[in-house]
């Protein structure tokens, strides 16, 4: 089904100009100010203290990530742009011709023009991405660089349940395209549930190429995400920058400090803001209270083995048809199918 006129908006003069003038559609569910507010109270009422990892990505969060992403230590961006590089016809092929594209997380879109140019015919290419303005510039870059190709930019959270545009033109099939590893930010049973919806979204014969970081020594990992230049602590701490804006929160961000280590056990990165000292915040007439060491959990980045991650998408109901790794084994490009 396709969502109707009332979700097919623009509010600024701005974003006015970017449809006008690039041809791109704007379909916008972006998440309200309540939502953010009920999640925040909600993860630093728990014990331990958490916040979401999707509010990330304001402007400047979103910025912060690309440069993440050109950081020596961060592996997992760069790693994944040669694989694909190096095997774009292959997936070209894969995928097939007449698809209809939907990319979940579109961020700055530097993979999905390299997946562009090498598919036969795409109808449409469908950007969902929580950050607006973020989303808006990619997909005015986008509709410029493909003039044939009809843009359509969804401001949502790509797991929620909204209804997808319908392109004009006819597809072959859907491919969803997930790249990043984002896939890893979500618990297993999470990440089974939001690869099951996937399934319903592409239809029986549909597909999903998508981005698995792979497991590996705990120095590459931590490193990864412990960055000489601070870059990723920024982009932790930014968080808090952004509830105390938006939200009218007091977090003194010089009192927190990021940490990310790797949880053998689980498989998996854990983010955190560490208090480094007592102290108390207040947010919307809430009080919390932070011991000296006690930390907020902000994100968890699951790395998968290559039977792991099948066995995942097998339970989700889809087959791994193709898979492809860089030479060191570090991250994974994997293209799966519904039954």
């Amino acid at each position: 089904m396709c969502p109707d006129d009332s979700a097919i908006r623009t509010r600024t003069r701005e974003d006015y100009d970017v449809l006008t003038k690039r041809r791109v559609q704007l379909v916008d569910f972006e998440p309200c100010e309540g939502g953010f507010l009920r999640d925040v109270l909600d993860g630093l009422g728990q014990t331990p203290k958490t916040l979401p990892c999707k509010y990330f990505y304001d402007e400047r969060g979103s910025r912060l990530f690309d440069a993440i992403c050109e950081l020596d230590e961060y592996y997992l961006t760069r790693t994944e742009i040669a694989i694909m590089r190096d095997n774009g016809r292959a997936i070209g092929r894969a995928i097939g011709p007449g698809c209809c594209l939907v990319e979940f997380g579109s961020g700055s879109s530097v993979k999905t023009r390299l997946l562009l140019d090498h598919l036969d015919d795409p109808v449409a290419c469908i950007l969902i991405d929580i950050s607006r303005k973020h989303l808006l510039e990619s997909a005015a870059e986008l509709a410029d660089q493909y003039p044939d190709l009809q843009v359509i930019a969804v401001c949502a959270d790509f797991a929620s349940n909204c209804e997808l545009p319908c392109p004009r033109r006819a597809a072959a099939r859907r491919a969803v395209y997930f790249p990043g590893s984002t896939i890893g930010n979500f618990r297993p049973a999470d990440a089974e549930q939001l690869l099951r919806r996937i399934a319903r979204i592409v239809g029986r014969g549909g597909g999903l190429l998508i981005g698995a970081d792979l497991k590996k020594d705990r120095e590459t990992l931590e490193r990864a995400y412990n960055d000489r230049a601070g870059v990723t602590s920024a982009f932790n701490l930014n968080l808090l920058h952004r509830i105390n804006r938006e939200l009218g929160a007091d977090f003194d961000l010089d009192a927190f400090r990021h940490r990310a280590t790797y949880n053998a056990a689980h498989g998996r990165i854990e983010s955190h803001l560490v208090s480094r000292r007592a102290q108390t915040v207040r947010l919307n007439g809430s009080v919390f209270r932070f011991e000296r060491g006690e930390t907020i959990h902000t994100e968890s980045s699951h790395k998968y083995s290559l039977d792991g991650f099948r066995a995942l998408a097998d339970r989700a109901g889809f087959d791994v048809q193709d898979v492809w790794t860089d030479e060191r084994g570090l991250f994974s490009v994997q293209y799966l199918t519904t039954r």
